[in-house]
């Protein structure tokens, strides 16, 4: 059954939503029966036809954070999509001769995206989207669109921006819309950006209709599995590519916000301690020797002071980076707190992570003015271990919580075992939080394992790890 351009389940359009939600949950967004409902009602306000209207109204009533959009907006395209096949367009492709299913003019189809990039026409940028994939976007066209016999299409975004390169467009149209005139330089820089956007606009348009196109052949479960991304809190740490570190650092205050308010519920359920067993007895002689109002110690718990110790090799920079920033945002949960950093040598960097401090560039400023690297710049476990001890082995007391973060890879050099333990047995409490998945401890250079026999190590690969093991080891 199709409405409005959409391709909807044997059970209707309610049974559609239902499969949709399904498809959220799946891919980490958390939606309830209560925002199913929500959705359903917008489904019954809004015009169907208005896609735009029917995406803002599903998106605020089924999400609940920021991340979740890149995921809901993926999941849309798939299930609410904008065209069947190759849909209709008034944009003609144009081609080499006068057969319709000759060669496409390159050279004319670059002239007419420079032309709708100039205007920034939106509309007519995606009809010309759906009309090059159509055109250009199977990998075994040659350019031509022409497919064999029996061949089944294989829509490719790569072939056809390739073949278009619309980055290389942005001179010719900037010379167009100055016209032979100078412009001063904010406003030339302004138009410049404007440029970029709408390019960058059209790469994606490129990519949703391949997406599009393929999910019709291969169905929309399998593409989803792979093309949508995953939430903030669930990339890992050590694929992270650059735009999901910026978002990771945007995701601590949040984050932290989050771990304080459960910290706050735990210390309010937690506020009586153990049972007063003389106390008790005596208010018992009041009521004939029946413990009826049990009296309990009272709970001076304290801060704790905190100890970090991190390996901000380039391996592990990313994890390190996260955390360092969390446990700024935890701050006061502590009654002080010590970082030091460490590659082959330990140098103490508490300084750069004081109340106040500019965080946006700090690992740079860790690697470029604290002496971490002796000879080869690969991490040194044990000589780190050994430099900690001998030079700070006092920040360690019976009131400070130790925690080491890395992925404990030696590069086959001495772990020195020795000092960890005498380490570990100074501390109040110590733990390790290790970025690698667990079950490569123990490979290669990796003395995790042997590190675990004397630390309780963790395994934190994701945002949502992490924050599930800080929120166990905060102070109640």
């Amino acid at each position: 059954m199709t409405t409005a351009g959409r391709t909807v389940n044997e059970h209707g359009l309610v049974g559609h939503l239902v499969d949709f939600v399904a498809a959220l949950r799946s891919n980490g967004v958390p939606v309830g029966p209560g925002e199913t409902v929500a959705a359903a009602e917008v489904l019954g306000a809004l015009d169907l036809i208005h896609r735009e209207q029917l995406r803002e109204g599903l998106a605020a009533a089924l999400l609940r954070r920021s991340g979740q959009r890149a995921a809901f907006d993926t999941l849309f395209e798939l299930y609410f999509p904008i065209a069947i096949g190759a849909g209709t367009t008034e944009v003609e492709v144009p081609r080499v001769g006068d057969a319709d299913d000759g060669p496409v003019d390159i050279a004319a189809l670059r002239d007419v995206l420079a032309d709708l990039l100039r205007d920034g026409d939106d509309t007519a940028l995606a009809e010309l989207a759906r009309a090059v994939v159509d055109a250009l976007g199977n990998s075994g066209a040659g350019g031509t669109g022409v497919r064999g016999p029996g061949a089944q299409p294989n829509w490719s975004a790569y072939q056809a921006l390739r073949l278009l390169s619309p980055e290389t467009l942005l001179a010719r149209i900037m010379d167009d819309l100055r016209g032979g005139e100078d412009q001063d330089a904010f406003s030339d820089e302004m138009v410049r950006r404007e440029i970029r956007d709408r390019i960058a606009r059209f790469r994606k348009m490129i990519t949703d209709e391949v997406r599009r196109r393929t999910a019709e052949i291969r169905g929309r479960e399998q593409v989803a599995r792979t093309a949508v991304p995953k939430q903030t809190e669930q990339v890992e740490f050590l694929s992270a590519y650059a735009e999901q570190l910026a978002q990771l650092r945007r995701l601590v205050h949040p984050l932290a916000r989050r771990l304080a308010s459960r910290l706050a519920v735990r210390r309010k359920h937690a506020k009586r301690g153990s049972l007063d067993m003389r106390r008790t007895l005596r208010r018992s002689m009041s009521t004939g020797g029946v413990p009826m109002r049990p009296a309990y110690r009272t709970r001076r718990p304290g801060r704790p002071e905190l100890v970090v110790l991190c390996d901000v090799s380039g391996s592990v920079a990313g994890f390190s980076h996260f955390t360092l920033l969390l446990v700024q945002a935890l701050r006061e949960q502590f009654s002080k707190v010590r970082v030091f950093a460490f590659i082959e040598r330990t140098d103490e960097v508490t300084h750069l992570f004081a109340p106040g401090s500019e965080l946006s560039g700090v690992m740079q400023r860790v690697l470029r003015e604290a002496e971490l690297v002796a000879f080869d710049g690969h991490s040194d476990y044990g000589g780190a271990l050994g430099g900690f001890a001998e030079l700070y082995g006092e920040a360690v007391t019976a009131k400070s919580s130790l925690l080491i973060l890395g992925d404990a890879r030696t590069n086959y050099r001495d772990p020195n075992l020795r000092v960890l333990q005498r380490l570990v047995g100074q501390a109040r409490h110590a733990h390790w939080l290790n970025p690698e998945p667990r079950r490569q401890w123990g490979s290669g250079d990796s003395a995790a394992l042997r590190y675990a026999d004397l630390i309780p190590m963790h395994e934190c690969r994701t945002a949502a790890q992490l924050a599930d093991v800080v929120e166990a080891l905060l102070p109640v």
